[in-house]
């Protein structure tokens, strides 16, 4: 154990997120893991994942996934406001891209290894 403890909202059937778990426990990382189409975060607490990710809101939307496409999101987005973003992203957990990682303090959105070993690997307690 590396000492980290982080909290993954995740899609148990989803490869990726399988993947991504998979990764935090090999760097010995504790993951408390939540259903994210079950419990997604509340848009308040969203909010203040999107702020510590740094990322755009936009970045937050799972692109390819059936509701987003359903929804036509990818021509509405662009007038939308960052609140209805955020409502939105809150309304529906299948419409968020996951993984999402955090330890309360750092956020990342989706699995990318080097990025999961720079920002959760044992070196960076």
């Amino acid at each position: 154990m590396n000492g980290k403890r982080v909290t993954m909202y995740w899609y148990p059937q989803c490869g990726t997120c399988r993947n991504a778990l998979k990764s935090l426990k090999e760097q010995g990382v504790e993951v408390e893991t939540i259903h994210l189409f079950e419990t997604p975060p509340s848009a308040a607490h969203l909010k203040e994942l999107i702020a510590q990710s740094g990322l755009e809101i936009k970045k937050w939307f799972n692109t390819s996934g059936e509701v987003y496409k359903e929804m036509k999101l990818k021509d509405q987005l662009p007038g939308m406001s960052a609140e209805n973003m955020i409502e939105l992203l809150a309304s529906n957990g299948r419409l968020i891209k996951r993984p999402v990682v955090t330890d309360g303090q750092q956020v990342t959105v989706g699995f990318k290894p080097e990025t999961y070993a720079e920002v959760w690997g044992s070196t960076n307690n």
